[in-house]
């Protein structure tokens, strides 16, 4: 079931994160997994974030500003359920979602977005915050 996320669900969105990112990034260095934690939770405010309940329990999130697929996190332990396609065909479908920025070393992510239908039409050096990670950028 999709919900509207409010401040108070941030704490399980940081669980789900960390759940996701310490077994989907095995690229990323220690000291940037700790900086990316720290700044997470400055990013919600920007955006539109849906969470995906299963049996009442926050399971996955997404954030989306301005057709573009800002994050995308499910939890490690219902990863591989089809939680992460429903976010996104919702996002498709309701918030006008075209666009997602993934990085290029998380080949399932790459993998899963291909399978959606995104397509790469450029590619970053450097991350957002200015880190070696290259990140593709795809559209559908």
């Amino acid at each position: 079931m999709f919900i509207e996320i409010k401040a108070a669900d941030y704490p399980r969105l940081m669980e789900i994160w960390e759940s996701a990112v310490i077994n989907t990034h095995d690229f990323l260095k220690e000291e940037d997994l700790l900086y990316y934690k720290e700044q997470i939770p400055t990013y919600f405010q920007h955006v539109k974030l849906i969470g995906f309940e299963q049996k009442k329990v926050l399971v996955g999130f997404m954030g989306v500003s301005k057709g573009n697929l800002e994050m995308l996190f499910v939890d490690n332990d219902c990863r591989g359920t089809g939680i992460g396609k429903k976010l996104v065909e919702y996002a498709i479908a309701n918030l006008q979602v075209t666009k997602v920025d993934v990085n290029e070393q998380n080949i399932q992510a790459v993998g899963f977005y291909k399978y959606i239908g995104f397509k790469t039409i450029n590619k970053s050096e450097l991350d957002g915050s200015g880190k070696e990670y290259p990140i593709l950028h795809m559209q559908l």
